[in-house]
């Protein structure tokens, strides 16, 4: 697959590396019930990679704060994993100090002030506690361990290896009041890019996760309720890998398909409304085109965008979708 991305060129794998790492940051918050607006993270991405993808959102602190926390794990994979580190990912994740409705320690391992930590699903009265974490008074100890175990030059600890032991201890010793899944899997990234000597993301984990959320609760709640071996675990997790690779090859097709979309088209003029909702129909548009949705994406008239729309049709670029009156939509025509 690597080699494959760099037979495209710089500008097409940074398109491929914008995409993969919006879906990262999106789905690893999604597999904790967390959800973030799509544009707002490739907006942040985009700005932090220094990529100009036209139609810019402003992202809120919450989005920013992850994809700072996504982007310092694997673009700079190459420096060491401290307590301070983890602690500024943590308070990135949780810039006003609170999860929810809930205040919590942040950038701090927890004190356990409130409880014990414990992961916990169902309403009140009926919870289930899936797992219970190591007291507080244990975090400096197993915290070092961990750390020095990660960094340390053992030649018997292949890196992909780590990154799924890695995975596993970090989010058992639970050390924060919230968002320890979200920090495991930036470890996790941090590990396969160290194993690929290479901060360039071509394929998530965090999506794959995502397709097999039931799955990787399950095999995490059954590896830390025995007696923590953990064969079965990294069994799951390479296996997740691998599929994980397998279908970073759909992301390659769509950056193949909008490559040879702008070779077709060559030198015709395109202006840069036309450029920006042309892109977001080859990125998976949500929904159908209509001109209101081409004004306000494109914030311009619906006058001018019906013109920019009918020019498209006119090209054989767009066509029109059967539907006559408010329901008029259009989508993109089969290049030749």
């Amino acid at each position: 697959m690597l080699g494959q991305m760099e037979a495209l060129g710089f500008q097409l794998q940074q398109e491929a590396v914008l995409q993969t790492l919006t879906d990262d940051v999106v789905k690893s918050s999604e597999i904790e019930g967390d959800t973030l607006d799509v544009q707002q993270v490739r907006s942040s991405v985009a700005r932090r990679l220094g990529l100009d993808v036209g139609g810019v959102v402003a992202a809120d602190r919450h989005v920013e704060g992850v994809v700072e926390m996504m982007l310092d794990a694997t673009r700079h994979y190459d420096r060491a994993l401290t307590a301070d580190r983890l602690c500024a990912w943590h308070a990135s994740l949780f810039p006003t100090g609170r999860s929810g409705m809930r205040r919590i320690q942040v950038g701090a391992w927890r004190d356990d002030s409130t409880g014990p930590m414990q992961v916990v699903s169902g309403s009140v009265g009926h919870e289930r506690v899936h797992y219970e974490a190591p007291a507080a008074g244990r975090l400096e100890e197993e915290m070092t361990a961990f750390l020095e175990w990660f960094e340390g030059a053992d030649a018997d600890h292949d890196p992909v290896i780590k990154a799924g032991l890695a995975h596993l201890w970090f989010v058992t010793i639970h050390p924060f009041d919230d968002g320890n899944g979200r920090i495991a899997r930036a470890i996790a990234d941090l590990a396969l890019a160290r194993s690929e000597r290479s901060a360039q993301r071509f394929y998530s984990m965090s999506s794959q996760i995502r397709q097999e959320r039931a799955a990787y609760y399950d095999i995490l709640e059954r590896t830390q309720r025995g007696p923590l071996e953990v064969t079965p675990w990294m069994e799951w997790f390479l296996a997740c890998l691998t599929r994980a690779i397998d279908s970073a090859q759909t992301t390659l097709a769509a950056v193949l398909t909008k490559a040879r979309f702008w070779q077709t088209l060559g030198t015709a003029p395109i202006n840069e409304r036309q450029r920006l909702m042309l892109n977001r129909l080859l990125g998976g548009f949500e929904g159908r085109l209509t001109t209101s949705k081409w004004a306000t994406l494109a914030k311009c008239s619906s006058d001018t965008a019906l013109r920019d729309i009918l020019e498209l049709v006119e090209r054989g670029i767009l066509m029109r979708n059967p539907g006559r009156g408010r329901s008029t939509s259009y989508s993109l025509a089969e290049m030749k």
